[in-house]
Formats: C-alpha cells, structure tokens, sequence
C-alpha cells in the first residue's frame, strides 16, 4: 500500500488523473473502474484537460462504475449514469457500448448482479479501479457490516449514507435506500487500485483503513490485503496518521 500526502485537493485530483491517464497510454484498451461523488470531480476534470490537449486517448477502453442507485432512472439527475456521462463520458471520446454502469431499473436484480459480473470478467477483469471512501470507511455502498459482500449485489444503504448523500437532493426523503454496488471481492480483484480522500472528515476512516484492523466495520480496511494500492489523500485526510 502506497500512500501519496498532497497539500489539497487539486493536486489530489491531478496526482490521481495522472495516474489513470498513464494507464491508458501504457494500455490502450484498459479496462477502468469508476467511482461517483463528489471527491472524484477533481479527477474527471483533470482527465478531460489532459485528453484536450491530446496526450491520451480513450476510444479503446472499457469501463465499469461501481453503482448505482436502485428504482432510479438512468435520466434523472442524481443517477450515477448522468453523474459519469455530464461529468466525464460526454466530454471524452470513449465508446458508448464501452460504458458499463449497473441497471437500477433492471427487473431481475439477481439476474442484473450476475451479468454485471459476468461483464467484468469477460472483459478480463479490471485494470484499474478509482475509489472514494465514506465516512464511515465504506467502499462502492458496501456498508459497514457482519460480513464481506463478495460480489455485485443489492445494498440497503445506511443511515449515515442516507444522510450524507441527501445534500444532493431536495429532501431526504427523495434520497434512494438501496443501491446495486460491486462486492469487496469484485473491487479486489481489480490489478490496481487508486482511493482517493479529502478534508478533515475522511481523517478517521483513512486512519482506520490503514492502521487498523481488517474487519467488515470497515469495509475499506481489507484493502491492506491488496498487492497494488495507492492512496491519495490531502493534508487534512492524513491528519490522523
């Protein structure tokens, strides 16, 4: 595990938009795991400047979002789907039939969980993956729990998740309970993965991620067990270490 300390939050995002950006220039056809929120926008802004000054390109990659709001249409603007294609997609040249975001519409959610899966693994697996963390250590929505979800499935988000993403909504009320989200199996077997934090407010959870125990509390922790991790973290997210 590699930890980069940064000053703030644009070299942050810059340091890690590098990073993704140098991947698809050593693997033209890589296979991306993307995150939503608001920590990763930095990057997206920053690989948008970097593929318009044509010094990357993205037409041969595939990529795969970690979730989804589930019963939320695709077209409403709180869906991660229009997160990606407003914040990054529409502004690249990747291929639409490249872009794999789970279906929170999907009727089957068992069958959509095993596709998703499937999907991945046709594609010959995640290069690499772009992480955010929650406050209270979770990775994709998996939610601190008993047990590690191992694969993509259907989460029922917490309290503290509720909350935290009502900002985004005019009430709480309108803010989804559950989300398709990859499992901590799924995220680990990606090759490389990337986290990224910043503020005051995500000191704890970089704390207990790295120097504590590995437990499905955090679900964040088992990423000590990975062999390629880098974390990206401004001054005030590193304060605790």
């Amino acid at each position: 595990m590699e930890i980069i300390v940064v000053d703030d939050y644009n070299k942050m995002s810059k340091r890690a938009a590098n990073i993704i950006a140098s991947q698809v220039v050593l693997k033209q056809n890589s296979v991306l795991g993307f995150a939503t929120g608001d920590t990763p926008l930095g990057t997206y802004k920053e690989l948008i400047n970097i593929y318009n000054k044509d010094d990357v390109d993205f037409s041969n990659i595939k990529t795969f979002n970690l979730d989804e709001y589930y019963n939320l249409p695709k077209d409403n603007d709180q869906s991660y789907n229009y997160y990606m294609s407003e914040n990054l997609f529409k502004h690249i040249n990747v291929k639409r039939e490249n872009i794999n975001i789970p279906n929170g519409m999907c009727e089957n959610i068992e069958e959509e969980c095993r596709n998703y899966e499937n999907t991945i693994k046709e594609s010959g697996g995640i290069d690499l993956q772009l992480l955010g963390i929650g406050r209270n250590g979770h990775i994709g929505f998996n939610e601190p729990d008993l047990k590690f979800e191992a694969t993509t499935h259907l989460v029922h988000l917490d309290e503290d998740t509720i909350k935290a993403n009502s900002r985004f909504f005019d009430s709480i009320e309108e803010v989804p309970t559950k989300a398709i989200s990859m499992g901590i199996k799924t995220i680990m077997q990606a090759k490389k993965i990337v986290l990224l934090a910043s503020g005051a407010g995500k000191a704890e959870a970089i704390y207990n991620t790295v120097k504590g125990p590995i437990t499905p509390k955090v679900p964040a922790s088992v990423l000590q067990l990975h062999p390629d991790v880098i974390i990206i973290i401004d001054k005030e997210a590193a304060s605790k270490l």
